[in-house]
């Protein structure tokens, strides 16, 4: 009867300790664990598929055309990046439709064809978002879809820095002439998506190729080159275009698809190679001494990396 009665108590016991683990406060890594846990598969795969990445694109679809659809030159693939980085998050950009012309901001058509695509994103109705303004144009829009808006900041000219994380919360630049104050935090936070775009507004109007390029790291071998870098020479006016694509092949030559909006403002492009058209829109990093694209001369000196 005794041992009858200590077997029961350490049920008991036992039924006790594991409804108060069941029971603890969990942290927060564990609480997500268990709330994914019970979702299916196939529920979690749709979720990734629609998810919009892209505020700009309220229709967003992985489906539709976008840049990992462009063929690559035979023997080449493109190469792997972790998903949700920049680089996967450029490789995806949304495209209008192929034989879409390139529009000025005002809504005349650029008369020149330089470009293969043209991505599928907004310009603004002012003479703003040019060619070092798209750049950071993508950059931003990037971390403001994972709302990382302390990774959102950028120079002025004057090389006073400029970050969404304070903007949002009410410190805003004073320009006056030369001189750049802030005022102080309104109390209020403004995480909106057109609070955003107020910011990347004013970031066009000073900031440009000069004060970007002075923020960027030297890539020191072309062949390293990796989408994000950018082909940046800042001046007054200068020029930049972004790196969007890359693949190789199995005596790992390297080759890359590169993006630009121009003087006035217009849509973002991608530009084809005038050099070679059976390898366009590709270029390969064995360029020789310069880089030609159809608007801008490039030296590999001039890549750099946020």
């Amino acid at each position: 009867m005794k041992n009858i009665f200590l077997f029961v108590s350490f049920l008991f016991l036992i039924s006790c300790q594991k409804e108060k683990k069941e029971t603890a406060p969990v942290t927060k890594d564990e609480k997500i664990k268990k709330e994914i846990i019970p979702i299916p598969k196939k529920e979690i795969k749709i979720k990734e598929e629609t998810k919009n990445i892209y505020p700009w694109k309220k229709d967003y679809d992985i489906k539709k055309s976008i840049i990992n659809n462009i063929p690559l030159p035979e023997g080449y693939q493109r190469i792997p990046y972790e998903s949700g980085s920049f680089a996967d998050w450029l490789r995806h950009l949304p495209l209008k439709e192929k034989g879409s012309r390139v529009h000025y901001h005002n809504g005349r058509t650029k008369p020149i064809h330089v470009h293969h695509a043209v991505l599928d994103i907004d310009t603004g109705k002012e003479d703003l978002q040019q060619c070092a303004d798209a750049v950071m144009r993508l950059k931003s829009e990037y971390h403001y879809s994972l709302k990382e808006f302390e990774s959102i900041h950028f120079n002025y000219t004057s090389g006073d820095n400029v970050s969404f994380d304070d903007w949002r919360k009410g410190k805003k630049p004073i320009v006056r002439g030369n001189r750049v104050d802030f005022s102080a935090p309104s109390g209020q936070t403004d995480n909106s998506y057109s609070n955003f775009k107020k910011y990347i507004q004013q970031i066009f109007t000073y900031a440009g190729t000069a004060s970007l390029s002075r923020e960027m790291n030297q890539v020191i071998r072309i062949n390293d080159i990796e989408v994000g870098d950018v082909f940046i020479i800042g001046g007054h006016p200068g020029h930049a275009v972004i790196v969007i694509d890359v693949a190789e092949n199995d005596r790992k030559e390297k080759i890359f698809m590169i993006a630009q909006s121009y003087m006035p403002a217009q849509d973002i492009h991608i530009l084809k190679n005038p050099n070679d058209s059976n390898m366009s829109p590709w270029y390969s990093i064995d360029f020789g001494e310069k880089l030609f694209t159809p608007e801008w001369t490039f030296d590999a000196s001039d890549l750099k990396r946020f």
